[in-house]
């Protein structure tokens, strides 16, 4: 059996090259890891490698790129749960405001109702007192004056009229007096004007 050893500059080569292939992924991983940042994406293995063009294997074998994405991740959870306690703070807010709002609204009809119960309460009163001032008796005499009085309006209604008419007649009558005696006027003169 031979074997066959590799000249020591070829190992070195290969080291050498296979280190900067191993450092340019890392590199590839810091820049997929900040690109996933700055758009907000969820930072995870997968993506992190979908992104860095490398395997999962190699994220988890190179302890650099382990790091950097658990690193990301870690950093990724503490802002999500920084968010969502802001969002939580936020929310719990504006509840506490529409519970208040609600409160003083409440108050306010609570308040509304009583003062609207109070006047119910005195109008009704002022009913009670009316029908409890009025007997049968005089009830009856207000309704005999009401119609009374509504026959007296006819009544003077008529006369009214009556008296329109009349005056009619009369300014009519005038009128015609007027022009009678503007004629009889007019003979007068006439016949003094030929002599």
């Amino acid at each position: 059996m031979s074997t066959t050893t590799v000249p020591e500059p070829r190992t070195a080569a290969a080291l050498a090259a296979r280190r900067r292939r191993t450092e340019a992924a890392v590199q590839r991983v810091h820049d997929a890891i900040a690109r996933l940042r700055r758009e907000k994406a969820q930072v995870n293995v997968a993506a992190v490698a979908r992104r860095a063009d490398v395997s999962r294997t190699f994220l988890y074998d190179n302890p650099e790129a382990r790091a950097a994405v658990a690193t990301a991740m870690a950093e990724a959870g503490d802002r999500r749960s920084q968010l969502l306690a802001d969002q939580d703070d936020e929310r719990e807010a504006t509840w506490r405001e529409r519970a208040l709002n609600a409160e003083d609204a409440l108050k306010a009809t609570h308040a509304e109702i009583l003062a609207q119960r109070t006047r119910i309460g005195e109008l009704l009163g002022q009913i009670r007192d009316l029908q409890a001032e009025w007997t049968e008796e005089a009830i009856q005499r207000i309704t005999t004056e009401n119609t009374t009085l509504k026959q007296r309006v006819r009544q003077l209604t008529a006369d009214s009229r009556t008296l329109d008419e009349r005056l009619k007649a009369a300014r009519s009558n005038l009128r015609f007096q007027d022009r009678r005696v503007a004629d009889l006027e007019a003979r007068i003169t006439a016949p003094a004007s030929g002599s």
